[in-house]
């Protein structure tokens, strides 16, 4: 890691500290991250790292993408690092990747900035994450394209300005009869429906969206007409990544907390530290942690490199948040009784 990338991770790691952590409980309670922690971490360029400086982005690649998402998710809330991962690494890329110069011009300073945040609409309440089978619409009428409509499960979905929307603009086209379209909140005819209350990530803005005729410039599509799936699907190698850097901050963290409670810890007169097998278990899942974190680190090399990574960003993916869900359960564990209470890190860890 060269001093540039060391730098960003460690400035990351400061404003978690001071600007997240204390609050999180907070957040936690009332659903949703407040859009001010979000300028804050435009003001820092936190929302811009791989994007062109000519529109306040730092010109990074996919190494501070995972050191970024690594750092928030050792803040332990999981809700607040996805409602900030969707802007930055599932939503906006896809303006960046197929937008027109007028529309990037138009958007992405904002974006950047913290001041326009975005999500991406794909996910149907039958068709679920299986792309092809959206039942959403856009048939184009006059200077406009008029969509009709659901979607189910949208991380940012209430607080969002911008919402990339994919729907059918070729209803028997199967992958090749989708497009994306920029939608504005306000836009006629565009609604939030529910907002989701889930078992975990409960930081994190969840709402259903409801599109009833609703009419979108014809200037709002975001690139080619029927070429939505593959640009869906490009970026699935970037959200990859994320998701995966994120888990390894996660699971670091967990082991980190759970080192500090065996070590304090009595029981059967000594501290659970002294028992070999916790120390045993505990440094097995600290080099599993260790080995993740390396494997998504070399996939984002090769993302940099421009390399064909499809291969190691998929098995980073994978391995990495089964691997978060085996330390946080042992974890829990280690905590006894105290690791099931609400106010346990280790317990919200759980359910996240």
């Amino acid at each position: 890691m060269d001093d540039t990338l060391r730098l960003l991770q460690e400035t990351i790691r400061r404003f978690v500290e001071k600007e997240v952590v204390p609050h999180g409980h907070k957040w936690e309670e009332q659903g949703f991250v407040p859009r001010e922690v979000l300028r804050a971490m435009g003001k820092l360029g936190f929302l811009g790292l791989r994007y062109a400086e000519e529109h306040g982005g730092g010109a990074m690649d996919a190494r501070a993408t995972a050191l970024l998402a690594e750092e928030l998710g050792r803040s332990t809330f999981s809700g607040f690092a996805i409602t900030a991962l969707v802007h930055t690494d599932m939503a906006s890329p896809h303006l960046v990747n197929a937008g027109s110069p007028e529309q990037v011009r138009k958007y992405l300073p904002r974006i950047i900035s913290g001041e326009l945040i975005t999500a991406v609409a794909v996910t149907e309440p039958d068709a679920g994450s299986d792309v092809k089978s959206i039942r959403t619409s856009a048939r184009k009428d006059g200077g406009d394209y008029v969509l009709k409509g659901s979607k189910m499960f949208i991380t940012n979905g209430a607080l969002a300005d911008i919402y990339f929307v994919a729907a059918k603009t070729d209803p028997a086209g199967g992958s090749k009869g989708i497009s994306i379209f920029i939608v504005e909140k306000g836009m006629k005819g565009f609604t939030v429906g529910r907002r989701l209350e889930k078992m975990g990530w409960r930081s994190s803005d969840t709402a259903e969206l409801v599109f009833d005729d609703c009419r979108v410039p014809a200037a709002n599509l975001l690139g080619e007409e029927h070429r939505g799936f593959y640009a869906i699907m490009k970026n699935f190698q970037n959200e990859r990544i994320a998701i995966a850097a994120m888990a390894m901050g996660e699971a670091s963290k967990a082991i980190e907390l759970t080192l500090e409670y065996v070590r304090t810890r009595k029981a059967f007169g000594a501290t659970l530290w002294e028992k070999q097998a916790i120390r045993q278990r505990l440094s097995m899942l600290a080099a599993k942690v260790e080995a993740g974190r390396q494997l998504v680190l070399h996939a984002a090399s090769l993302d940099a490199q421009g390399r064909d990574c499809v291969k190691e960003v998929s098995m980073a993916k994978a391995y990495c948040a089964e691997l978060l869900n085996d330390v946080v359960y042992d974890c829990l564990q280690f905590h006894g009784g105290f690791g099931y209470i609400k106010e346990s890190a280790i317990e919200r860890m759980y359910r996240d």
